[in-house]
């Protein structure tokens, strides 16, 4: 395709907004007509009888020729600019290998940091926005090691296993990508807001809508198609059976893409999507090594060079970076804090009084402090109404 060789121009980027901007323009219909015309430009330029000749709607093709769109492009131009996101454009050397090979890459991408990441070898991680304790528990964990292992962590930013997903990368010194379903420009949720400039200067925040996008329910289906085609495989942490995280699973199954579950409670719903999918063939995940293992040997060798490579860079005397084990408590804890770490733990949340009534040789005062120190460690997390959970 025409103008892609390097950076777009100007007029190159303005070409592609506009033709991203036409309504009722979709994906595979644009990606045809590229195919066909060879350029953004030369589509623009066709007649409505050559647009309709190659199978596109009246009403489309007369959008594509009034030039309406173009007034929209300027906007989308300026907005870009003023956000400092980019244009990955089909054709361009950055755009996705991996997500050109499915059935309806979109013919252009937003993107707001560190693009060289579309270049990564990534790992979906999806799941429920209402997690237990458990599932939060164990996707930061999962995520931290496998970001440490050289995995590139996507996920869609949605509040719950998503959010946890991109932390457990951050937290790891990893990296990250979030695929939205609205602008780059925009925070969705809005609670995220703080998660999402993390991502932005440390990863990549990607979406294939427009800037200033809302984040309209539709476009989250949409959105999966591109979570599952980034990346090598798909693991979803906890969901239900029917959910957003089940429909980017069977998207990655067509994709050609690996699917792997990490096994839940059988009385909890939210573990129903993740067993099921186990039953069904997805690979079983305990921890990190079980997705490494299954990925192509080229990839595990790169991983494996990657991880060489930081050895050297970062740990001077030979040792590398841990990957998670056992959780061990941290050296220098009092008595108390031990004592009241022994009776927490990671699936369910304990409350306060039922801590201190198990806690009878210690006051409520030196129980507090206690929580407060473990809180302060990072070995529990204080849960909304005054629960605790151990953090695995």
């Amino acid at each position: 395709m025409a103008g892609v060789a390097g950076l777009l121009t100007q007029e190159e980027q303005l070409d592609w907004l506009a033709l991203r901007m036409v309504p009722g323009l979709g994906a595979r219909t644009t990606v045809r007509l590229l195919v066909r015309y060879g350029s953004p430009q030369a589509i623009l330029r066709a007649s409505r009888s050559e647009l309709e000749a190659q199978g596109v709607a009246g009403s489309v093709a007369q959008s594509i020729c009034s030039g309406c769109a173009f007034d929209d492009a300027v906007l989308q131009q300026q907005k870009l600019q003023e956000c400092g996101a980019e244009l990955v454009v089909l054709g361009d050397p950055r755009y996705p290998a991996l997500l050109k090979e499915i059935f309806d890459p979109p013919a252009l991408l937003f993107v707001r940091g560190q693009v060289e990441l579309l270049g990564s070898l990534m790992l979906a991680i999806v799941g429920t926005r209402r997690p237990t304790p458990y599932g939060l528990a164990v996707t930061e964990r999962i995520s931290g090691d496998l970001a440490r292992a050289g995995l590139t962590i996507a996920s869609g930013m949605a509040r719950g296993i998503d959010s946890a997903a991109h932390r457990g990368a951050l937290a790891a010194e990893g990296l990250t990508v979030a695929i939205l379903g609205c602008g780059v420009d925009v925070v969705y949720p809005s609670e995220n807001r703080k998660l999402a400039a993390q991502i932005a200067e440390r990863g990549l925040l990607v979406s294939e809508f427009p800037m200033g996008a809302p984040a309209y329910p539709q476009n989250f289906p949409i959105r999966n198609r591109v979570i599952s085609g980034l990346s090598l495989g798909v693991l979803v942490t906890e969901g239900a059976q029917y959910s957003g995280s089940a429909i980017t699973a069977r998207m990655a199954l067509e994709q050609g893409r690996e699917v792997f579950a990490v096994p839940g409670s059988i009385i909890s719903r939210l573990s129903w999507g993740p067993n099921l999918l186990i039953k069904q063939g997805a690979k079983l995940v305990q921890d990190w090594n079980d997705v490494v293992v299954e990925l192509a040997p080229e990839h595990r060798r790169e991983l494996a060079s990657r991880a060489q490579g930081r050895l050297f860079a970062e740990d001077g005397d030979g040792n590398a970076p841990a990957v998670s084990g056992a959780s061990q408590p941290p050296e220098g804890l009092s008595t108390i804090a031990r004592q009241v770490l022994q009776l927490l733990r990671v699936e369910t949340p304990t409350h306060i009084d039922a801590l201190l009534d198990r806690l009878e040789a210690i006051s409520s005062s030196e129980a507090i402090a206690a929580l407060f120190e473990l809180e302060m460690a990072g070995t529990i997390r204080q849960l909304p109404g005054k629960n605790f959970v151990r953090v695995w």
